[in-house]
């Protein structure tokens, strides 16, 4: 059946948010005199360790941190609220992130994307990749009063991109979140490959760079384009 969509998650799918992430920590440690009181790898190290990839929220590892160093004259909400203002900055997009999704655009499938998280902050890192004006359709949990695994997120999504279930693709990272979830409403579930889940085994496909959504979702396309590579050696 033809595929007339393709929605994505954002972190770890579309954002390297690992890298982003560190990158942000790094510059924010150079920047407040105060966290200096620490050594920078051992504060940068625990940062991370206290974030568990995304799904702790940062007031509490800031709360965690500033009292595990006893960091004096320094408060918690200050620097989440430098968190939020600043880390779109630093944001990061996985390799061939813009040729794909211009790529699907052009041959006319909608695009869409459903992220849990807080509204205007995963907004902000959607446009500091220079993407959001690709999507017909962004969900963010925050804003839409639900969250992923919840299939109604998922249903939402396709109810405003008029697109049938069967005749879409979800790319995501996450086995349950993303991968299950979408399969659970009857779409083509991809999984991105990552090094902090294990293989999600009931994937439709499993790619390790985005570019790869296109021979998924425009598999004419991707003969014409390997008939044109054989071309080039005759």
């Amino acid at each position: 059946m033809t595929i007339q969509a393709v929605l994505f998650d954002l972190d770890g799918t579309l954002l390297d948010r690992d890298t982003s992430l560190l990158r942000f920590v790094h510059d924010q440690y150079e920047r407040i005199g105060a966290l200096q009181l620490v050594q920078k790898d051992v504060f940068c190290e625990r940062f991370i360790e206290l974030d568990q990839h995304g799904y702790v929220w940062k007031d509490k590892v800031y709360e965690q941190l500033v009292a595990e160093f006893a960091i004096p004259d320094l408060d918690a909400s200050f620097l989440l609220q430098d968190y939020i203002s600043r880390f779109p900055q630093h944001c990061i997009a996985f390799p061939h992130l813009h040729e794909t999704l211009g790529q699907l655009q052009q041959q006319g499938i909608k695009l869409g994307l459903i992220s849990n998280g807080f509204g205007q902050f995963q907004y902000a890192n959607l446009q500091a990749l220079g993407i959001a004006h690709f999507f017909e359709a962004v969900l963010i949990s925050e804003w839409e009063g639900l969250r992923k695994p919840d299939p109604a997120i998922f249903q939402r999504a396709l109810s405003k991109l008029r697109v049938p279930p069967e005749q879409a693709i979800y790319v995501g990272d996450h086995p349950e979140n993303d991968v299950r979830a979408s399969r659970a409403v009857g779409m083509k579930a991809v999984w991105k490959r990552s090094d902090q889940f294990a293989a999600a085994a009931e994937a439709d496909a499993v790619i390790a760079d985005l570019a790869e959504v296109i021979g998924i979702a425009l598999p004419a396309v991707q003969l014409r384009r390997q008939a044109s590579r054989d071309l080039d050696f005759i």
